[in-house]
């Protein structure tokens, strides 16, 4: 009698789609419903706290998670040099996809030409503030903690990079004597690490109930007054994703981009329902180092610098919105107008909190620089943020393709993880079992 083979139970990237679309599909009844107690008392408050709870669970675990993450990756390189050529080749491939995605996004837009003909009618565009642009100068001083106390306080993710690897690197000078507090730091990364995966079991509550908050509150009437917009930009945003990014990949580092998209898709889930590039940063470089199997040393530098600098789908926002807006306000921008687009966001990017909604406040600073009225946000605000979720995907999504693309620069990418396809799963949370390997356990237990 041959054995019976354990079907694995669901994993946790099942779950969370399940728990996603359960709560799509409940948000959308219940905004087309409008019980004002549920939606009030249900919704906005139990499901809200929920919700509210579990970004809050992932984002402590932010600061604890790239300090001690960062300093066993300075540690384990052991080379100054190879440090700067590390951050160098990150810094640059981050600028290079973050101007590649608004050039792309500007282009797409100019040709559709979303915004023309456009009715104001019954929008609201009072009580929208702008931010003024900040100087080159002022932005790079700013990386410099003051106080690095504050910095850690505040969650001053850049600032907190910098002051970790100056530390790291003063750890590294002093040898030997430096091995107990390495040690220490490996053991707390370790512990962090156990904390994600404790964060993690309750993922698909906390997803379903984003899900389900979100889409009480919007609904999908908000979409039609500027439907050539939203349509715009997810086609933009989708062409980065599957498309830029993708050639990133396979021509900088020869690695198949059908993999990579695999193995990435549980950040991108997380991505989708926080919004948030920084929350998603546990996930993300558990990806890119146990998944796709880069090394410690470079990731835990890459993937959080990257959630701080690298914000491809926020800077495909801003093209697409001023391309929109000056439509709707019948300005010409001219060339001039559109390369200071690219170069403000490009800006713009460096050291913007990956937090929800914070490509408003980018937007408004690209607005300002270009004389194009601030007030137009609102026309746009309504559809914000479920456009965040989808841009959130595409801006984590590129820190784990630079980070993929530095590590096997530096050989620092582990093959044999990268082929397995069972590679990082911990009791089947991942993808589903592969048929392939189930084809053979099926038949090996069938002889036997």
């Amino acid at each position: 009698m041959s054995p019976r083979i354990a079907r694995p139970r669901l994993s946790l990237t099942t779950q969370v789609l399940i728990g996603m679309g359960a709560g799509l599909v409940l948000g959308v009844v219940l905004n087309l419903l409008q019980i004002e107690f549920i939606n009030t008392h249900i919704i906005g408050g139990l499901f809200g706290m929920i919700g509210r709870m579990f970004v809050n669970a992932l984002s402590m675990l932010v600061v604890p998670l790239v300090f001690f993450s960062l300093i066993c990756g300075v540690a384990g390189i052991g080379d100054i040099r190879i440090l700067g050529r590390v951050g160098g080749k990150a810094f640059g491939l981050y600028l290079l996809t973050t101007a590649t995605a608004i050039a792309i996004a500007i282009l797409i837009a100019l040709a559709v030409g979303p915004g023309q003909g456009f009715v104001m009618d019954g929008i609201d565009t009072s009580g929208v503030t702008g931010r003024e642009a900040p100087s080159v100068w002022d932005t790079l001083a700013a990386i410099v903690p003051r106080n690095p106390v504050a910095a850690f306080a505040g969650g001053e993710l850049l600032q907190i990079i910098v002051y970790t690897i100056i530390l790291g690197l003063a750890a590294l000078m002093l040898g030997d004597r430096s091995k107990g507090f390495v040690e220490v730091c490996e053991y707390m990364n370790e512990l962090m690490m156990k904390v994600v995966q404790i964060v993690m079991a309750f993922a698909p509550i906390g997803v379903f109930c984003l899900i389900a908050k979100t889409f009480t509150e919007q609904g999908i009437g908000l979409f039609v007054p500027v439907l050539t917009y939203v349509l715009v930009l997810v086609g933009a945003l989708l062409l980065h994703l599957f498309g830029t990014l993708m050639l990133f990949l396979k021509a900088l580092s020869g690695l198949s981009p059908l993999v990579f998209l695999r193995k990435i898709r549980p950040a991108q889930i997380f991505a989708f329902s926080t919004a948030s590039s920084n929350a998603t940063i546990p996930v993300t470089l558990r990806c890119v180092t146990e998944r796709m199997g880069a090394n410690n040393s470079v990731a835990s530098f890459t993937v959080p610098f990257g959630a701080t600098i690298n914000m491809d789908g926020t800077a495909i926002m801003q093209g697409v919105a001023t391309v929109f807006l000056a439509n709707v306000y019948g300005i010409d921008l001219g060339v001039g107008g559109y390369l200071t687009v690219i170069a403000m966001a490009v800006l713009a990017s460096i050291g913007t909190a990956g937090v929800p909604g914070v490509g408003l406040v980018m937007l408004t600073m690209v607005l300002g620089q270009v004389g194009l009225p601030i007030e137009g946000i609102a026309l746009i605000l309504g559809v914000d943020r479920l456009m965040d979720m989808i841009r959130t995907v595409v801006n984590i999504t590129g820190d784990a393709v630079v980070s993929t693309i530095v590590a096997k620069s530096e050989g620092k990418i582990d093959m044999a993880v990268w082929n397995d396809p069972e590679a990082g799963l911990i009791d089947g949370e991942s993808l589903d079992i592969d048929p392939v390997a189930e084809a053979h356990l099926a038949e090996a237990a069938r002889r036997h």
